[in-house]
């Protein structure tokens, strides 16, 4: 076993071909964010085993510790002297969400194709290679999988997310049944494109239509299990964060790298009508002689003239802003405690 400290936050680096630094043999990794799974990260690892046993490239398992605070990590660092498995264990320094430790996880990633999946068993493992192998036979960048028969409570679970993913497909344009199965397959050149922030992760396959086009996207219907340990980490609560996000899914979609459009739109729409208002006061006032002092007519055009210069100089602040971001970047919210591996990748194997 071997284990590295880290105190830096997190940052985007790859290469075109989706490896990190050096070339790896590693041909599909396998990322799973844990958050207090100490019942089910066990069965997990071995669910995951037996289902690639018969896969015939080199693979590695990726685990992501999102702060946990009961006995995650020590059940996890039990499966690292697993003989012929390429386990590494990422450690983060605190709770940081889902989103930031599953793009810990496509970061440390050195496999050509990204698998995710949650930790919670509820996925089930054995539809990885199925899903590997319709992304390679469609040609996709990403698959993603379709909870057709999900096991969740009606009322709390699926009447929003069925309301959530006719909304998210209406407004971003990718159509698609499950946007909330954590099941997916990405290409690794494509995913390391996308910077995940928030809780976005959620919303990967419209991030993922902003680098490739949607039809590179598609999904097929994946195994569905009820959760067996532990409690789930959503509940109804979830829906209004979605619709919040989602607003700002559609704002960075449209308006990512010309901020200044959208603001400018506003201001411009504010200050025509400023300018109707305060025309038609003119004319009430210089040429029928009628007094405009106190009406209120005359505070809306002046309050919407002074809208309209705040939204226009709001929208030059964020050109220049966003002008900064791509120029330098952007780190994640994430920072790494420690990387517990088990088996070199310089020694991976195909599973027997």
């Amino acid at each position: 076993m071997r284990t590295t400290a880290s105190s830096a936050a997190g940052t985007i680096d790859g290469t075109l071909d989706g490896t990190i630094g050096t070339v790896s043999p590693v041909e599909l990794s396998l990322v799973v964010p844990l958050f207090n799974e100490e019942e089910s990260v066990g069965p997990l690892i071995e669910r995951i085993c037996a289902a690639m046993a018969t896969y015939p490239s080199a693979w590695e398992l990726i685990l992501v510790d999102d702060g946990s605070t009961d006995a995650t990590i020590a059940n996890a660092k039990l499966s690292l002297s697993r003989s012929g498995l390429i386990l590494r264990i990422i450690e983060l320094q605190r709770n940081f969400g889902q989103t930031a430790a599953m793009q810990a996880g496509i970061t440390e990633a050195r496999g050509r194709l990204i698998a995710t999946l949650d930790g919670d068993l509820q996925n089930d493992p054995k539809d990885i290679p199925s899903m590997v192998a319709e992304l390679e036979r469609r040609e996709l960048d990403l698959l993603v999988g379709w909870r057709k028969n999900r096991q969740d409570g009606l009322f709390l679970r699926k009447v929003p997310s069925f309301i959530a993913n006719r909304l998210i497909g209406r407004i971003t344009g990718v159509r698609l049944h499950d946007y909330g199965c954590s099941l997916k397959i990405y290409r690794s050149a494509v995913i390391k494109q996308v910077q995940l922030m928030g809780e976005m992760h959620r919303f990967i396959p419209a991030w993922v239509a902003g680098v490739v086009p949607s039809s590179r996207i598609g999904e097929m219907p994946v195994t569905h299990h009820a959760r067996q340990h532990g409690v789930s980490k959503y509940g109804i609560s979830r829906t209004f964060r979605v619709i919040l996000d989602l607003l700002s899914v559609m704002f960075f979609m449209r308006f990512k790298a010309r901020p200044g459009h959208f603001f400018g739109s506003l201001g411009l729409g504010l200050g025509a009508l400023s300018a109707l208002i305060l025309f038609y006061l003119f004319i009430d006032k210089f040429i029928l002689g009628n007094d405009i002092g106190t009406r209120p007519l005359f505070m809306i055009g002046v309050m919407l003239f002074l809208s309209s210069a705040q939204m226009i100089t709001t929208g030059i602040l964020a050109e220049m802003i966003a002008r900064i971001y791509y120029r330098d970047g952007a780190s994640l919210s994430y920072i790494v405690r420690a990387v517990h591996e088990g088996v070199d990748s310089s020694d991976a194997t195909p599973q027997p």
